[in-house]
């Protein structure tokens, strides 16, 4: 029988496309350009093509079990035990099939968490029927290291059986020594303590994993891809080996690490990403003597790309990583609330954050394919760039005598600053946006709500002997919130926001599209631009600035009115007390006119915004 994709009359109509053809087209667009202008690089320095062939042969990287929905996480982190237990039997209720339970100083706490007492532990857990199927996953730090053992403890009291719940313990001392920068302890003495549980735990029927390799500590502090997979990777060695020394055999000790990844809005950076990760593992598997088995790969769309301004963005950015992860395998995702970096999610917040999974699983039935980007060009490139370079990164931490070790020397944290640094360039330049903070800013959007709770205060554990630097969370839209922070405090205190005058030059033709710019530009700061009618002569420009009570101006219209008004525009305005007038465009072999002229300085796209707004806010209070 004959399928319909073995006979397409319309497509044989046409000649065969080839990459020659596609070059010159290209080529023509480029107008004398080079063809690298159009090569994309990662943070790690991998190329980007602009197109790739088909990857042929390429095998299914092996994940969940075969059209497996992932684990739908909702994350259950209220200091208020009873109030977590009425949010968690609700997002059991309408979806949820796990929950992440976050307790204070865990390494996603994000200034919350339960407090890791028993009694919030018998709180929050009740009336949660852990035996009938629901994912548990604990997040905990080095002042909370007791909460699993409270859940073995309750698991047990209440007469459950171990075996039948399926319980993550998140053990993870490396990353938490990784994010508060110290640890009472060296690496020898921890092993001990942390296998000594994870026997405990094994002994009294708990099937596990219980031991956490967390590549989020790397992502959340600005890092990259290629340094989030190989700490993630030394990590899980390092506990391998850990659980190997206490006498539990390789075979048995597998199953007993488990992987968390964050996972973020660049939606092929993030799949390669989690596709890398099981071929790394499966390499580290081999070269142990075991027979491969799919690692667990726990995800979390990432804290540093929720912004606290238009947090209703953050929704599309949570999807965007949710899609991601989920086509690449992840066994269970959580979903960080859009609006966590303002504060305590209240129920409509988790209500979305919940519901952003159900609609892919449900609706849009993403897990009904297995590895959907085998064969792809550009994603089966990246996952091996990927693999190649975490792998040498991690040789590196070997050498350096392993993940406690690299991170007493620095290995990890030195190459997340470089890439941290790279980062907040391109952001300070705009050339990575985040919609509703760098770009596209509302100053007149809404506050949302949250809810009111005083967070767990947990006293220090133990004396910080060893101490190095820490990879302290961050979140990448903080700059440019700050210059808006001070834009809202102005407000607060004067009723009026700072203000920067558009000053247009000529028709609408002529400023529009720079005026709309700078509006954005200065808004991004939390200036308000006061948009003003095209103007031709100078003495009415002049007085519209004064009536406007702006501090700062800004020319706005195309080259050719520049070349002809600019000028006489800034010396008016600079005779009507303008002390700074910027310029929306380059202002090429005309600078040394322009800034004689009085104009202080020029917007435009590839300038570093946020160095601007900031001089802009020394400029007002200088004023």
């Amino acid at each position: 029988m004959t399928s319909v994709t073995d006979d397409l009359p319309l497509a044989a109509d046409f000649p065969k496309a080839t990459d020659a053809d596609w070059r010159k087209l290209v080529d023509g667009v480029l107008k004398g350009a080079p063809f690298e202008k159009l090569i994309g690089r990662t943070y790690d320095g991998l190329k980007i093509e602009p197109l790739y062939p088909r990857a042929k042969g390429a095998a299914l990287v092996a994940g969940r079990s075969a059209a497996a929905p992932w684990q739908i996480m909702q994350r259950i982190d209220h200091p208020d035990a009873v109030a977590a237990n009425a949010q968690a039997l609700t997002d059991l209720e309408n979806g949820a099939t796990g929950l992440s339970l976050v307790f204070a100083s865990g390494n996603g706490s994000h200034g919350f968490g339960l407090e890791p007492t028993a009694d919030a532990v018998a709180k929050v857990l009740k009336d949660v029927h852990l035996d009938a199927g629901i994912g548990i996953e604990l997040q905990v730090g080095q002042e909370s290291r007791m909460a699993a053992i409270h859940v073995a403890e309750y698991v047990k009291s209440n007469g459950i059986d171990p075996a039948a719940c399926d319980i993550r313990f998140g053990l993870d001392p490396l990353a938490a020594c990784a994010v508060w920068g110290s640890s009472p302890y060296n690496w020898e003495e921890i092993v001990p303590a942390v296998t000594g549980g994870i026997k405990g735990l094994a002994a009294l029927g708990f099937k596990g994993p219980f031991a956490s390799a967390d590549g989020r500590v790397i992502h959340d502090a600005g890092g990259s891809e290629v340094q989030e997979l190989a700490f993630a990777l030394a990590c899980g060695v390092a506990h391998l080996r850990a659980i190997e020394s206490a006498g539990v055999p390789l075979e048995a000790a597998q199953g007993m690490v488990y992987a968390r990844l964050a996972a973020d809005a660049d939606q092929f950076l993030t799949m390669a990403k989690f596709r890398a990760l099981r071929l790394l593992w499966a390499r580290v598997e081999a070269a142990c003597g075991l027979a491969p088995k799919p690692l667990f790969i726990a995800a979390d769309t990432a804290w540093r790309m929720l912004t606290q301004r238009d947090p209703y963005v953050n929704m599309l950015r949570a999807t965007m990583a949710t899609f991601a992860a989920g086509l690449a395998g992840a066994n269970a995702i959580t979903v960080l609330p859009h609006t966590l970096a303002l504060g305590l999610p209240d129920p409509f917040a988790r209500r979305i954050a919940r519901n952003t999974q159900l609609l892919l699983l449900d609706e849009s039935n993403l897990a009904k394919v297995s590895d959907p980007a085998a064969g792809s060009g550009g994603i089966e490139t990246l996952t091996a760039q990927l693999c190649e370079a975490a792998w040498a990164l991690f040789q590196e931490s070997e050498k350096a005598g392993g993940a406690f070790a690299a991170l007493q020397q620095g290995l990890f944290q030195g190459r997340v600053a470089a890439a941290r640094k790279a980062r907040d360039a391109s952001i300070a330049k705009r050339r990575d946006v985040l919609t509703g903070a760098s770009e596209f800013p509302n100053l007149h959007e809404n506050e949302v709500t949250v809810l009111k709770a005083t967070p767990v205060a947990l006293p220090p554990y133990g004396e910080a002997k060893y101490k190095f630097d820490a990879l302290v969370p961050i979140r990448l839209a903080q700059p440019f919130e700050a210059l808006r922070d001070k834009s809202d405090a102005a407000l607060k205190v004067s009723g009026k926001r700072p203000s920067v005058f558009l000053a247009n030059l000529g028709t609408p033709a002529d400023f529009t599209a720079r005026a709309t710019f700078a509006k954005s530009f200065f808004e991004t700061g939390g200036i308000q631009a006061l948009d003003s009618e095209g103007f031709a002569d100078p003495a009415r420009l002049a007085a519209a600035f004064r009536a406007s009570g702006a501090a700062l101006v800004c020319l706005c219209s195309s080259d050719k009115v520049y070349a002809e008004h600019a000028e006489a525009a800034a010396k008016a305005l600079q005779t009507a007390g303008a002390r700074h007038i910027y310029l929306a465009g380059r202002p090429a072999e005309a600078e040394a006119t322009l800034r004689a002229a009085g104009v202080t300085g020029f917007v435009f796209a590839g300038v570093d915004a946020l160095a601007t707004l900031q001089d802009a806010y020394v400029r007002m209070e200088q004023a």
